[in-house]
């Protein structure tokens, strides 16, 4: 299979975790003799030095002729006090709209050998695995804003088209999943609350095969926390989702372990961990690269339909954190924290048991 990849390593840990996340893609690609070529654009607080503007056309471009994109991270302090239309998140919430990745994705599963590091208990959190389904497009990130001295406001709209796109895409996956949904809204007090209600409960009766539950978004935010294990695929719409994904994410014990996917009806997608660009710990080589690793695997999945090629993904991350491998947001007490490349070594040898970790060459950069 040939395709093409646009690379954003972005800022801080961002260009860290991509080239460990491309090392490990390079590897898969030879073994299952898979030919990625790659292009690199720049994105958030890098593109705004480079070409003052958090999304520059020529990343637009680069990204338009590829088949993927695989994103880092943005932001930073750096560029906090810049104008609002030179903010480095402004180049994510563009890219997303320029190429209308409506759907992001958002697995939670518990690795057994991660669960003390998680913050709830081993029997609340050992059977976690679920996908957040939020709409990426719509709502109130993108709606009208005003603001005086006095007052401010931002509006939340949504219309029928991107409620159903969005509810279509999370009946199909609760189908091949464990064929429950929860469907999360506030509809007791929002009128968009109440039409994605209404539009749920149209499509449910096309999905028959799936149990549906609506629930209130703050009913949400506590379940998840006392019995995550209850939920399959929650869908819900852009700020909900924002926030409840991440509440999610510390299931798991550290946000270096979750990926993300923002995807279209085309299949095209943009992968990316979930964690942010943490400059504090840029360049020390301690930040842990498995969420963007992973992102790859998501990617391999849903944009280029290699199963094969993602699971042993999955399957050599899984592996390096059973043999008790872990880098320094994970690091039990007493224990030895890898740096960033020498545990993508790890999951490049269980890929290939000829890699010597020695003898990287040029050509893993």
């Amino acid at each position: 299979m040939e395709k093409k990849i646009t690379v954003l390593p972005g800022d801080g840990i961002g260009p860290e975790v991509v080239a460990a996340a491309i090392r490990v893609l390079k590897v898969v690609a030879k073994k299952y003799n898979h030919d990625f070529q790659l292009a690199y654009a720049a994105i958030g607080g890098a593109a705004i030095d480079q070409f003052q503007d958090p999304l520059p056309e020529e990343t637009i471009e680069t990204c338009k002729q590829s088949d993927a994109i695989l994103l880092g991270a943005v932001g930073g302090p750096k560029w906090d006090n810049n104008p609002a239309e030179l903010r480095p998140e402004k180049g994510l919430l563009r890219i997303r709209k320029v190429f209308d990745l409506y759907a992001n994705l958002r697995p939670v599963k518990a690795f057994p050998s991660l669960l003390d590091a998680s913050p709830l208990k081993r029997e609340v959190a050992e059977n976690v695995d679920l996908m957040i389904v939020r709409e990426l497009t719509g709502g109130i990130y993108f709606g009208e804003k005003k603001r005086s001295e006095t007052e401010a406001s931002d509006l939340n709209i949504y219309n029928r088209e991107e409620i159903e796109r969005i509810v279509d895409n999370a009946f199909e996956l609760a189908r091949v999943r464990r064929g429950r949904l929860c469907s999360v809204d506030k509809a007791n007090v929002l009128e968009t609350s109440r039409l994605w209600r209404q539009i749920v409960e149209e499509k449910k009766e096309h999905y028959s095969d799936v149990t549906v539950e609506h629930n209130l978004v703050d009913s949400v935010a506590m379940k998840l926390i006392t019995n995550p294990g209850h939920y399959d695929v929650v869908v819900t719409d852009n700020m909900f989702g924002d926030i409840l994904s991440d509440e999610a994410s510390v299931i798991t014990g550290s946000l270096g372990v979750l990926p993300s996917a923002s995807i279209r009806s085309d299949s095209f997608g943009l992968y990316e961990p979930v964690h942010g660009s943490a400059p504090e710990i840029a360049g020390q080589q301690i930040a842990n690269p498995a969420a963007t690793i992973l992102s790859v695997a998501m990617m391999l999945h849903y944009s280029f339909g290699l199963q094969e090629e993602a699971a042993e993904i999955e399957r050599a991350v899984n592996a390096v954190f059973e043999d008790g491998h872990y880098t320094a947001d994970l690091v039990k007490d007493g224990g030895i924290a890898l740096s960033t490349d020498e545990w993508t070594d790890k999951v490049i040898a269980e890929i290939d048991t000829n890699f010597v970790a020695d003898s990287i060459m040029e050509s893993y950069i």
